[in-house]
């Protein structure tokens, strides 16, 4: 095989320490030990200075990866993260030395692909999104145990609100932490659209509270309001942060499904740079959202969708169950369309996809979102339905003359 790298860098990073095996020629090596701690990744930086280093490799081993990285990125070392799955040893020894053997050899015949790593902006923006993602959920958790105390002392809030965070709900709760138990009293605590259903409401909030509820929504209720002040300071950190790229953020906002919220955890992920994936296939497939290429003997082994961005994936299916909803769009109409043929799951999948490609023509080309309508299906296809319903009303034994209108 040819050589690419004459001097390269195999790295088997763990948590405390790394391997580094270092090929000078094409026959000596040379191998050493360092801890992770900032100080060690320089003196590496150093040694792979004075060797002349061509270009370094490392598995995407949690984020242990992060920091050796950052630092290679400002000392302007090249390096690559490779996908762990890409670089299995063959079956033998397996130890850290022969790890870094080995990835230094595929590295020096070009047997592995780099990863795409985005740059230091959007990391951070990542990060922040991926964080803001993780207090919704929790704070949706939290929602749920303050539901489970609910039950508990038999107060059905939840079956005449629809969500116990808005404003009634948060002012009946409070009136409940309060001391306040009359249900009367309580009901009258609702605003808005709730009024309506105050006879309703009464009966639901008839229950038993006993003091030890109380100090249990207590803590329930300052940790929510914590958690919302935290989303919303998160919420403008990452304005703050997607000032240049506002453009992409409303053009994404267009799309049926997609909020705000969402388009900055999209962006967050792919960037607005389409130029690192070389069509809007491997954009698919990086995201994980086309089948996987498994075929033997001319029968396809599997169409499960590959392994990509889980976190591209579950923003893009979330928005995808919201767009369905839109019975005038276009992806409704394809949703319907695959579901009867598929199922619901396989319909879901492959709007998400639809709603990929189109996220990478309005990045890559910068041009608004076109809908094609819910009707689109019937204008392309028009000769086709009605020589099937033409062929259906003969089977039935009527003669069909076609008169165009």
């Amino acid at each position: 095989m040819e050589v690419l790298y004459k001097r390269c860098c195999g790295i088997d990073i763990h948590k405390n320490m790394m391997v580094a095996c270092v090929f000078t020629s094409v026959r000596k090596k040379e191998i050493r030990q360092f801890s992770t701690m900032t100080e060690d990744i320089l003196q590496l930086v150093s040694w792979l200075k004075e060797t002349d280093c061509e270009m370094a490799a490392m598995e995407s081993t949690g984020s242990y990866w992060k920091p050796v990285y950052n630092i290679f990125e400002e000392e302007c070392i090249p390096i690559m993260v490779v996908n762990a799955q890409h670089i299995k040893g063959v079956p033998g020894r397996k130890t850290d030395v022969k790890d870094a053997e080995w990835i230094a050899d595929l590295v020096r015949h070009g047997l592995v692909k780099a990863s795409y790593i985005p740059g230091r902006e959007q990391r951070e923006l990542r990060e922040i999104t991926r964080y803001r993602q993780e207090i919704i959920e929790e704070r949706a958790r939290e929602l749920n145990r303050i539901q489970a105390v609910l039950e508990g002392c038999n107060v059905k809030l939840s079956s005449v609100i629809t969500d116990i965070s808005g404003k009634s709900g948060m002012a009946i709760l409070k009136a409940i932490i309060s001391g306040e138990s009359d249900p009367v009293i309580l009901s009258e605590l609702a605003k808005g659209k709730a009024r309506n259903k105050i006879g309703e409401m009464q009966k639901a909030l008839q229950g038993r509270i006993l003091e030890h509820q109380r100090k249990m929504l207590r803590h329930q209720l300052i940790h929510i309001e914590s958690l919302t002040s935290l989303i919303m300071d998160l919420d403008a950190d990452i304005k703050k942060k997607t000032e240049s790229i506002d453009w992409a953020v409303e053009a994404l906002d267009a799309m049926p499904g997609i909020g705000r919220q969402s388009a900055e955890r999209i962006l967050a992920e792919t960037g607005i740079e389409m130029e690192h994936f070389q069509n809007e296939s491997r954009f698919s497939s990086w995201a994980g959202l086309v089948p996987e290429c498994k075929e033997s003997a001319g029968k396809k082994m599997s169409t499960r969708i590959r392994k990509g961005n889980k976190y591209l994936k579950a923003t893009l299916v979330e928005c995808a169950r919201v767009a369905i909803r839109n019975k005038q769009s276009y992806l409704y109409s394809r949703y319907q369309r695959i579901a009867a043929r598929r199922g619901g799951k396989r319909a879901l999948i492959a709007v998400a996809h639809t709603m990929l490609i189109a996220i990478y023509h309005i990045l890559k080309e910068k041009v608004p979102y076109h809908d094609l309508g819910a009707d689109y299906y019937s204008v392309v296809n028009q000769e086709k339905i009605i020589k099937r319903n033409i062929r259906s009303l003969e089977k039935l034994g009527v003669n069909v003359i076609i008169q165009p209108e």
